[in-house]
This record gives structure tokens, sequence and C-alpha cells, in this order.
């Protein structure tokens, strides 16, 4: 696929993603699928809850056409998307009606597992470092990991379709300079451009929420991604891309261990809903974590072309300082006031 026929795909997908976000807007109306604010909400009103179906469709669309057009898939990508139906569906149940918690991560295991299964070798990151099977094991672990992070993450207009925006992106283009077959640049690629098109809807004031049928799919593809690149020795642009979502989720999830928190109730310690609190808009939070990205994006192509170390760093710092302009900027926090689309579980 040449460079005008793949700019000329993602312009579609982009579009296509934006009219199929409008049309489940108007089912989910229809259906009367709203988030209804509570104490932990940043909206004041109700709000269609549901937008991944749009999204999520689109991808799962393109990356089958270019798939049987163009045989774009790597290893393991029919076992893949069987695990994103299999979530795609529990997650939409849970947005209907709340799951219990062992079903919903026995499902996001199952998944990680085929998908892993199916990929075989082409997903060991640490590069005979250890055997196959503990390779996996800890891969799958981190994947698990980072689904129910981008889950939680999910908590303000635009938050996560900033964040797949500028991780896909940011991955097709260190796939390009590394010089990756085309297929992986295309799932990449086409990925942000459906994540795009959603953002339209999605940003703020947003008229549509991802709801958990849109964040935890988009995590485990997203994940995938990473997974891929880091088997190609690419670990440190893997690790870069995702840092600033890694980094928040990891910390507020560390800090609520140490307070012996119930970790799977809703609450509002993200650094992200902290500036919320503090007076700064959804906009202007979703707009930090875009430049940050965008820094990042840079940073994993340094990566890539032999810095892995220096671009490491540099991308630590860069999370750290966004983390601290996060908290420390901005009005003091509103009593009553906490953000999130629909809450971390």
């Amino acid at each position: 696929m040449s460079a005008p026929i793949l700019l000329a795909v993602l312009a579609a997908v982009a579009l296509l993603s934006w009219a199929a976000t409008g049309g489940v807007l108007r089912l989910l109306k229809a259906w009367n699928v709203f988030d209804q604010p509570n104490h932990r909400s940043s909206h004041q009103q109700a709000t269609p809850r549901g937008g991944g179906l749009a999204v999520v469709s689109v991808i799962a669309l393109v990356w089958i056409g270019g798939a049987l057009a163009y045989g774009l898939q790597p290893a393991g990508f029919w076992p893949l998307l069987c695990g994103l139906a299999l979530l795609v569906a529990v997650s939409w149940l849970d947005d209907l009606r709340s799951q219990p918690a062992r079903l919903r991560f026995g499902v996001q295991v199952a998944a990680v597992a085929f998908a892993l299964w199916g990929a075989g070798s082409q997903a060991l990151v640490f590069q005979g470092l250890l055997p196959p099977l503990a390779d996996h094991l800890i891969v799958a672990l981190a994947w698990l990991w980072f689904i129910n992070l981008f889950n939680f993450m999910d908590g303000i207009d635009g938050i996560s379709a900033v964040e797949s925006i500028s991780v896909a992106g940011g991955l097709a283009l260190c796939a390009a300079v590394a010089g990756f077959g085309p297929g992986y640049v295309f799932l990449a690629a086409s990925l942000a451009a459906a994540a795009l098109g959603f953002l339209v809807w999605n940003w703020a004031p947003a008229r549509i929420f991802l709801g958990d049928v849109g964040s935890v799919p988009l995590g485990f593809l997203v994940g995938w991604l990473l997974i891929l690149l880091a088997a190609e020795g690419q670990w440190a642009a893997a690790l870069i891309l995702p840092l600033y979502y890694l980094a928040d989720a990891s910390w507020t999830l560390s800090r609520r261990i140490l307070r012996r928190e119930a970790l799977w109730k809703g609450h509002r310690n993200h650094f992200y809903q902290k500036a919320v609190r503090r007076g700064l808009s959804h906009a202007a939070v979703s707009t930090r974590i875009l430049l940050c990205n965008l820094v990042l994006v840079a940073l994993a192509l340094i990566a890539v072309l032999g810095q892995p170390w220096p671009a490491l760093a540099a991308a630590c710092l860069a999370v750290a300082v966004l983390l601290i302009m996060l908290i420390g900027k901005g009005l003091p926090a509103r009593d009553g006031e906490a953000p999130g689309e629909h809450g971390p579980r």
C-alpha cells in the first residue's frame, strides 16, 4: 500500500468513525443508555454512554478489510479479533447493567491468553532472556494491567481518544522508521484515525462517552500493538509512548494500596482528576496531556533511532513535569466536584 493510498484510507477511516459515532449516538438516545451524573461525575446532565460501539466496530472492520485485501495482518491476528469480540460483548453488557468483577476480569484473561497463544513467538518481549512460558506470563500480566488502567483513566472528555491517537499514531511512526512491514503501520495508523473521528464527538463538552465497550477493547488493542513493538526489540519506545497513562494510573494505585483502600471502588485521586477539581477545564487537561504525548512520540522516535536510555530518561522527566503541572495549577478543589465519565470500576 503506497503512502498516498494509505493517507486516503486513513482519512476515510476517520470520516467513517465520525459518521458511525453519530449514528450510535442516536441509537443510544433511543435505547435510553445514559451515564447518569453522580457524586464522582464531572458532567451535570445525563450523557449517552457506549460510543465505543462505533469506534471499535470501525477498527475491526478496517483491520479485517486490510487483512483480506492486502494481507496486512501479523501472527495471531484472528485469535486477537476473537478475543476482541468477547471483550466487546461483555463490556457492552456492563455498560447496560453492571456485571460482576469476576466475569469482566475472567473474560479479559481469556482474551489475552487466546491472543498470546495465537501470536506465539511473535509476542516474546524479553528477547530470549526468559523461557517462553515465563515471558508470556509476564506479558499477560502487563497486558491485563494496561487494559484496566486504560479503563481507569477514561474519566474526562477527550482523554482516552487523545491517548489512543497519540499512542497509536506514535506506534505507526516508530514502526515506519524501524522498517516494520506495512501491516503493522496500517493497523496502528487506522486505530489512530478511528479515534480521531470519535474525538470530534467526545471533545469537551462531550456529546457521547466511550463507555466500557470502548475503553476496555481500546486498551486491549493498543496494548497488543505495544507488545508487538517491544517484541521487535523496540522496548524503550513501547514504554515511552503510553508513559503518562502508566505513570498516573500506577502511582495512584500504589498510593491506594498503601492506604489500604478498596481498589475496586471508584475514586477521584488520579492526577488528571485533581487538575479538574482545582479548576482546569476538561479541554485544558486533555490538551496538556496531548502536548506531553507529542513530546513522548518524538522521544520514542529517538529511541528507535538508537538512543533508548537517554530517550527514556527524558520521557520520565517530561511526564514528571506534566504530573506536577496537573496537581499544582488552577484553583483550589471545589467541594463535591469530581471528574469521571463513568468512574473507574
